[in-house]
């Protein structure tokens, strides 16, 4: 794995904002012809939540706006984040194009790298990374053409309080977990070893990179551009779909998933999907094209449904799940 640098000349000391840095993942992901790659960044306080998600149930917005907490919505499924500049974001580029595979190569290095430290890490559900049975990192899974990006966040150390307040988790994936808190979900690198943060950013590049690659002003003007398409109000905010039915769980494997549907004499005219899910494939073309123009009745569902591979779409997903959480 090859490490991924920024010119000298592209930083100046002044963190960059977010969207820089998944762009960054996007460029890379398109035009560098290596196996792998990996950076890390920081960023000033920032809420990013998921493609999917709402905004207003995933974001306490006036708190953000009263402590100047920049949020933004990245194009990768998962749950919602807070970061600072002592929570360390970890990006990492594949070929692989299986996200189970791609996740254990990725996070078991990581936890490979956290118990030369002496911690007791280890890996837990679809994609975290536990120290004695508290989060410490948590990863989403982009896939584009031919490439995977994983990219997550590793609490060094962080303002606890900011990431208790700037996200609103939602109370079934509170009682899911089975905590009262975000609070009480987390802990830190600080906690379990006294090593610096510049100390422990150069362990994990040792141990997880095996050279370097530097980028150029041009890519970073190319990078530049790609910044833009986070920057819209249309794709931070997204939209409130129209609909007269919302049909909400939280599936095992799955996480959070919120349908909102749009029905005509019980017979379905659209749908918007929202949640903490990890999206794998096409969702309008491969999942609501078959949806529309369905009766909303378990049998009309599976016969739409039948020769649809749901968990090449939405990860883990299987299709009397999705019925279920339709019917029920």
């Amino acid at each position: 794995m090859k490490y991924l640098n920024l010119p000298a000349s592209a930083t100046s000391g002044i963190p960059r904002i977010l969207p820089f840095y998944l762009a960054m993942e996007e460029y890379a992901a398109q035009i560098i012809d290596k196996d792998d790659i990996f950076f890390m960044w920081q960023v000033e306080p920032t809420v990013i939540f998921g493609r999917n998600q709402v905004i207003d149930n995933e974001v306490n917005l006036p708190y953000c706006r009263q402590h100047g907490i920049q949020f933004y919505r990245r194009k990768s499924g998962g749950g919602c984040v807070f970061a600072d500049m002592s929570n360390i974001m970890l990006s990492y580029i594949t070929r692989s194009d299986n996200v189970e595979t791609t996740y254990s190569h990725y996070t078991s290095a990581v936890v490979t790298a956290l118990r030369k430290l002496g911690i007791n890490a280890d890996t837990s559900g679809r994609n975290d990374i536990l120290i004695d049975g508290a989060k410490v990192s948590g990863n989403a899974f982009y896939h584009l053409p031919g490439r995977s990006i994983v990219h997550g966040t590793m609490l060094y150390d962080s303002d606890m309080m900011h990431m208790a307040q700037a996200i609103t988790p939602s109370q079934a994936k509170l009682a899911a977990k089975g905590v009262a808190s975000v609070r009480s979900r987390v802990t830190t690198i600080k906690q379990h070893c006294d090593i610096t943060l510049p100390d422990f950013k150069a362990h994990l590049r040792h141990e997880l990179c095996g050279g370097e690659m530097w980028l150029t002003i041009d890519d970073v003007a190319r990078i530049e551009d790609i910044t833009k398409e986070y920057l819209t109000e249309d794709f931070i905010l997204g939209h409130n779909p129209k609909c007269n039915m919302v049909k909400r769980g939280r599936i095992e494997g799955v996480g959070e998933l919120i349908v909102s549907l749009e029905l005509s004499h019980n017979v379905i005219r659209h749908a918007d999907f929202a949640g903490d899910f990890f999206l794998l494939g096409d969702l309008d073309k491969g999942l609501i094209a078959r949806l529309q123009g369905t009766a909303l009745t378990p049998q009309a569902l599976h016969d739409a449904l039948q020769d649809v591979d749901l968990k090449s779409i939405i990860m883990n997903l299987t299709i009397n799940e999705f019925i279920n959480l339709l019917t029920n």
